[in-house]
């Protein structure tokens, strides 16, 4: 990509897209279009059309998607399934359709069966089940992979999918009912120690609440007390994380060096042209909740309630493919947390705990 070259950040104030907007102005880009949902609705797909038509970008990241915890991806299947398929569809198609030269489409590690092998090949596609929590979500970016695989195979485009494994960093949604896993037990544990240390004005502030009769009902709703932090399942599945900046070279990479001719191995079957993107190594959910406590300075117990769902066992990926190509990260899990614990402080979280 040339420096001036027009470039589109679908999704650019999420966790995901907000890295790839700052890698982009770090390496010189000037000519960097972005939307928010209020000026352009990506599951609009008039809306999206007439935005390429009239821009000509020529090159989309497309990082935008409804995400969310095992909460939130298994009571909102539908709106998962349709949000996001439509966002997808809307972009992709409309890349096509309008002559966009390139196209990065992020997937997530989800769409790998419930117990593929590990680490996680590329080729573990669609050769068993899913774990049926993040199912639809699941489904979704699956499409997403083989839109852009099928669109480059019928008509020539060159779109690639990247699948990156557990992302944390700057602006992460640190909301109890909704996000992922790092971030909700980080700020579990923040708010402990706060109530260990009797910190009300933070918390409070934190809570987003006027009165400490109703922080505690929203603690005690979360499994938040001074000495104790209770976590949903039973502490033993494994995650492998990547800080967000990790993931925006490696998909700068990608733009500024691979094609998708580069990735495709058999002629005649083409198929599993995308590109993991993964750290390399895995915690357990516990291991990494005792970090973010030895980080914190919290002294209290972990608990685990096992009665609650633990997802798939083991995501670990191998991410092979695209290390051999020249990229790799650089920012470890505990600098990583370190990070975002200094951001959190500064009061970068996304809401309020809420008592549904």
């Amino acid at each position: 990509m040339k420096n001036d070259a027009k470039i589109f950040v679908a999704g650019h104030q999420g966790l995901a897209g907000s890295a790839i907007l700052a890698k982009l102005e770090e390496c010189g880009y000037k000519n960097i279009l972005v939307r928010t949902r209020k000026e352009l609705e990506l599951t609009n797909e008039e809306a999206v059309f007439s935005f390429l038509e009239k821009e000509t970008p020529e090159y989309i990241f497309l990082a935008a998607a409804r995400v969310g915890g095992i909460l939130a991806n298994n009571l909102l299947r539908a709106d998962f399934l349709y949000e996001n398929l439509k966002i997808q569809n809307n972009v992709i198609w409309g890349a096509y359709k309008f002559g966009v030269q390139k196209l990065l489409f992020l997937g997530s590690s989800c769409i790998y069966p419930k117990l593929s092998q590990q680490p996680i090949r590329e080729e573990e596609l669609l050769q068993s089940p899913l774990e049926y929590t993040n199912e639809p979500y699941a489904i979704a970016k699956i499409a997403g992979i083989k839109l852009c695989e099928s669109l480059n195979i019928q008509y020539g485009t060159n779109f690639i999918a990247c699948m990156p494994t557990n992302l944390f960093g700057p602006h992460d949604n640190f909301d109890l009912e909704k996000s992922h896993v790092l971030p909700a037990i980080l700020r579990k544990i923040v708010l402990a120690k706060w109530l260990n240390e009797s910190a009300w004005e933070m918390i409070l502030d934190n809570l987003q609440v006027g009165d400490r009769k109703t922080a505690m009902r929203l603690l005690e709703h979360h499994g938040i007390q001074s000495n104790k932090v209770i976590l949903w399942g039973s502490g033993t599945p494994r995650r492998e994380f990547l800080y967000s900046s990790d993931l925006a070279s490696a998909c700068v990479f990608l733009m500024e060096h691979v094609n998708f001719h580069d990735l495709i191995k058999d002629q005649h079957e083409i198929k599993n042209t995308h590109l993991n993107i993964g750290y390399g190594t895995d915690v357990t959910i516990r291991e990494l909740a005792e970090l973010i406590s030895r980080i914190i300075g919290f002294s209290g117990e972990i608990e685990f309630d096992s009665s609650k769902p633990d997802g798939t066992p083991q995501k670990l990926m191998d991410s092979t493919k695209i290390t051999n190509l020249g990229w790799k990260p650089l920012v470890s899990l505990e600098e990583g947390i370190r990070k975002v614990h200094k951001l959190y402080f500064n009061s970068v979280y996304n809401g309020p705990v809420t008592s549904s």
